[in-house]
């Protein structure tokens, strides 16, 4: 069989759908209600008007937002590319605009993945999440005061600690409301979780991103069509501000411009730092991202640590117990709201029991011996949950949520031993294709289950000859193939982005993408110390500092903070309030300029040359150890074998 090398790129379009995908897909029409509309309605109520195609940019003029490209989705009836169930959800996230939600309570959606919220007060407007990109927080706060007048911000609040959720914060805040001292509210330990959860494994969780988020996919009917919770991620600026006032626990309460907000803490649920609140002024409860139009994610594909379905699933019932009755309507940070209190308290119920039910199922089945995959092959939701369409799985799906319950009390290994030390993914490879008679074998193998539709099998079997034989076009070209119509077949979003980003980088190869760009110095400086330390630690490239031995010390005039930075045992620790006797080199500066030169705004010798760092001892010390640092590429290979070997 011909074969032509990987470097050969490809240039195959999407293919068609198959007949046994299509064959799903009208399964799929008929068992779910698609006669049910309220959703359709919902998400238009309320609607006063908008930016055209929902279009935001930089100063610069670079697109930071657009729906344009996603035009397609004007057809109603679904091609046979895209499952149905995905089709009905990529439509209703396609409305955008500023939504009356009550009298004195507005959302911006369709700016971004996530809503902005604003309440309305007494004097000003609360701005409830700020979204992704402060281009895009502008143009919501523009369009806002478009429609219901210019009026200052008198607080903001972070429901949590995603990006989408407080990145724009600088979009709605200058520097004036900040030195005004405009209240930012969020749940405790916002800080510690919105800057570790995303710092210490970033570049590694970004890489992961592309495949869970599908940014580099073409727009359209055989590509990205949605992303579940909303249509794709901003693509704009983004800053960490610090808030100024924490909430601690269910119960608090503050009055924010004269509207009172009663808060209840949901620590590790959908974030590990998360809050939800209801307003009695306008009988509105929102719920953050725990209570949305989809079966959320318990472990996102780009990696995070493993949220607590038992926990969220209470949170919930707690939220029922209480404020159920209560609320006419429930609006969240992503979708669109429920109105009455009969509907927004049995969506609460059914969303508490989607969480409990798959964590009850996940545990009984995994008491019964049963693996991740056998519990994610074996494990239906009951009828009453499978046809609610607010608990499908277009972010989080049920086989891959079991699989993080799973994980979250047993971990990775199944006490199966064959799967204690495997052989990595090359090496195995190898041996599969010997021991399955040779590429040609495995091909004409997988070339008669991909006719028949076997397309899970066939993915794992031409893996194996992708990672022995990289370079072999007809095995990339069929595992492309193979991971299109996966995608295709695919209801979950996230799924559908993972398999068809998996098949275009077979075909093309990764994108060709700039440089990581350095951490904004906003985000810098609300890192503590430690922090910083931390993420240099990760970054030692432990065999290059075999044998050395350094000790640092480091003094900050302006937040009055003293370390030791210890290199030892190719580990790098430190310890704070001391100076080590035995440092061989000293540094004094002020914790801002140490900002700065990470930011490479400025660089430590310039620094040092300038008088903002005073010095002492062996400074080449200091360069030795910076020497030892790893810089993380910001692609690297999933598909297939790393080109670049990693010690």
């Amino acid at each position: 069989m011909a074969q032509t090398t990987a470097s050969e790129t490809s240039h195959e379009s999407p293919k068609a759908a198959s007949a046994p995908v299509i064959a799903q897909h009208a399964a799929t029409l008929k068992a779910l209600p698609f006669a049910d509309t309220r959703d359709f309605d919902d998400a238009a109520r309320g609607f006063l008007g908008t930016i055209e195609n929902a279009r935001v940019t930089s100063a610069q003029g670079r697109v930071v937002w657009s729906l344009e490209p996603y035009g397609f989705l004007s057809e109603e009836k679904a091609p046979a590319t895209v499952d149905p169930s995905l089709w009905r959800q990529s439509r209703l996230n396609m409305h955008h605009g500023l939504f009356e939600v009550v009298p004195g309570v507005y959302q911006v959606r369709g700016l971004d993945i996530a809503n902005m919220t604003l309440i309305e007060g007494d004097t000003g407007v609360i701005v409830v999440d700020t979204l992704t990109s402060i281009e895009g927080a502008r143009a919501a706060m523009e369009l806002y005061f478009r429609h219901r007048g210019k009026r200052p911000v008198a607080a903001v609040i972070f429901t949590h600690t995603h990006t989408d959720h407080w990145g724009g914060a600088r979009g709605v805040l200058d520097d004036a409301m900040l030195a005004a001292g405009v209240p930012i509210i969020a749940p405790n330990l916002f800080m510690e979780h919105a800057v570790s959860e995303n710092i210490i494994a970033g570049p590694a969780m970004l890489r992961r991103a592309q495949y869970q988020f599908g940014p580099f996919l073409a727009k359209g009917v055989r590509g990205h069509v949605d992303c579940g919770l909303g249509k794709t991620m901003a693509a704009g600026g983004v800053a960490l501000l610090r808030p100024t006032d924490l909430i601690i626990a269910t119960g608090d309460k503050r009055v924010i411009d004269g509207v009172e907000f009663e808060f209840q803490m949901a620590p590790n649920s959908e974030a590990p730092a998360e809050m939800h609140f209801f307003i009695p002024r306008y009988k509105l409860l929102n719920l953050a991202e725990n209570c949305t139009h989809n079966f959320h994610n318990l472990l996102p594909f780009r990696g995070a640590d493993v949220r607590d379905a038992l926990a969220w699933s209470k949170y919930l019932g707690e939220a029922l117990q209480m404020w159920g009755g209560k609320a006419e309507a429930m609006c969240g940070q992503h979708h669109w709201p429920v109105w009455g209190q009969a509907r927004i308290d049995s969506v609460i119920r059914e969303q508490r029991d989607l969480y409990k039910y798959a964590h009850d199922q996940t545990i009984r089945l995994m008491n019964h011996g049963l693996n991740a995959a056998e519990i994610a092959e074996t494990i239906r939701l009951p009828q009453s949950l499978e046809g609610a369409w607010h608990g499908r799985g277009y972010y989080g799906h049920i086989r891959h949520n079991v699989k993080a319950i799973y994980q979250k009390y047993l971990g990775w290994y199944d006490a199966n031993p064959v799967n204690l030390d495997p052989l990595p993914p090359v090496e195995a490879g190898k041996k599969y294709v010997e021991y399955m008679g040779g590429a040609d074998a495995i091909l004409k193998r997988a070339a008669a289950d991909f006719a028949k539709g076997e397309f899970r099998f066939v993915a794992q079997a031409v893996s194996h000859l992708v990672f022995a034989e990289p370079d072999n076009q007809a095995a990339r070209s069929l595992l492309a193939d193979t991971f299109e119509q996966l995608g295709y077949a695919a209801e979950s979003s996230t799924w559908r982005n993972a398999y068809l980003f998996g098949a275009q980088e077979l075909r093309q190869g990764m994108p060709k993408t700039p440089p990581r760009s350095p951490m904004p110095r906003e985000t810098l400086a609300a890192l503590r110390t430690e922090q910083l330390w931390d993420v240099l630690g990760i970054r030692l490239n432990g065999p290059k500092a075999e044998g050395k031995r350094i000790v640092l010390n480091w003094s900050f005039t302006d937040t009055g903070e003293t370390f030791v930075l210890n290199l030892e045992n190719s580990a790098l620790t430190y310890v704070r309030g001391a100076q080590a006797a035995d440092a061989q080199a000293s540094f004094t500066l002020a914790r801002s300029v140490l900002d700065e030169v990470i930011a490479k705004l400025t660089t430590f010798p310039d620094a040092v040359d300038a008088g903002r760092i005073k010095t002492s001892g062996e400074l080449q010390r200091l360069d030795e150890l910076m020497a030892l640092m790893d810089e993380f590429p910001r692609m690297f290979e999933i598909v297939e074998p790393k080109r670049t070997a990693v010690t």
